[in-house]
């Protein structure tokens, strides 16, 4: 196959065709297998069960000990190759709607597919027996460590930290406002069900927002100290909702709050835009 015709075939396919639907459908679904397991072990952790990282990693780990575990992570992996490639059309040729087009949206794209390109090829290198690599927590503070060490590396890590923190709440009002609804098609659904999407959105995309704002609020505050212990993955960051008032409590709702995200994909897999 020529180079030129294999252009057409992947412009045809991030413009609406049966190529990008598929991946994105199959991406959002794998994104929400991985929410709903990293929701179950953190809930296990609220409850006292501290043996198992509440993050990618720990989920990968759950899921292979189940029956036919390591073809199902390889279907994760396969779903998040999915993902990125979806984004990377996005950045592309655009995303849906009048204003997919627009620079701002292209680069937000382009993020993504660097971040769901990241998780894929760590997921398949699980499947292939590599082993479940280090924990997010080991990951952040070894990347914050580097980072640090860089010339000006400390306003480095406040500002990434900063733009986590800023993401998180965007998140959290954009799933509170119920933003997501302009990406959706649904005409036919019933009232109910379209209720039961909005409470998956606004209650899962919260607590995904909760749970950004909070990691990007260590990163902040491991700059100011100089100090890339500070610094927390999502592991961490989870169990520190239960240093607060609330304890294990708290922990327990964003769990809650993330096993609702892990639906509300599979809701958008069934009626996003793409």
């Amino acid at each position: 196959m020529s180079a030129g015709v294999a252009r057409a075939g992947v412009r045809s396919a991030s413009r609406g065709g049966k190529g990008r639907e598929l991946t994105a459908r199959c991406g959002l679904t794998a994104r929400g297998v991985l929410y709903l397991l990293i929701a179950g072990v953190a809930a296990r952790v609220a409850l006292g069960d501290t043996g198992q990282e509440a993050d990618r990693q720990g989920a990968l780990k759950e899921l292979s000990g189940q029956p036919f575990g390591g073809v199902l992570v390889g279907a994760v992996g396969v779903g998040l190759v999915c993902m990125a490639l979806w984004r990377l059309s996005e950045a592309v040729f655009g995303a849906a709607g009048a204003d997919g087009g627009k620079a701002t949206k292209r680069l937000a794209s382009a993020g993504r597919t660097v971040f769901y390109g990241t998780a894929a090829y760590s997921v398949l290198s699980f499947a292939a027996g590599a082993g479940s690599g280090p924990s997010s927590d080991e990951q952040s503070r070894d990347v914050t460590t580097k980072a640090l060490g860089l010339p000006a590396g400390q306003w480095l890590v406040a500002a990434a930290g900063a733009g986590i923190l800023i993401a998180g709440v965007v998140i959290g009002v954009k799933a509170a406002r119920r933003s997501f609804r302009k990406h959706m098609e649904m005409g036919g659904v019933s009232a109910g069900l379209r209720k039961t999407v909005d409470v998956l959105g606004v209650g899962g995309g919260m607590a995904r927002g909760l749970v950004f704002a909070t990691a990007g609020g260590f990163a902040v505050y491991a700059a100011l100290r100089y100090d890339p212990a500070q610094v927390k993955g999502m592991d961490d960051t989870l169990r520190s909702f239960t240093a607060t008032p609330a304890g294990p409590w708290l922990l327990l709702a964003v769990a809650a709050g993330l096993a609702l995200f892990g639906l509300f994909s599979f809701a958008m897999a069934r009626w996003r835009k793409v």
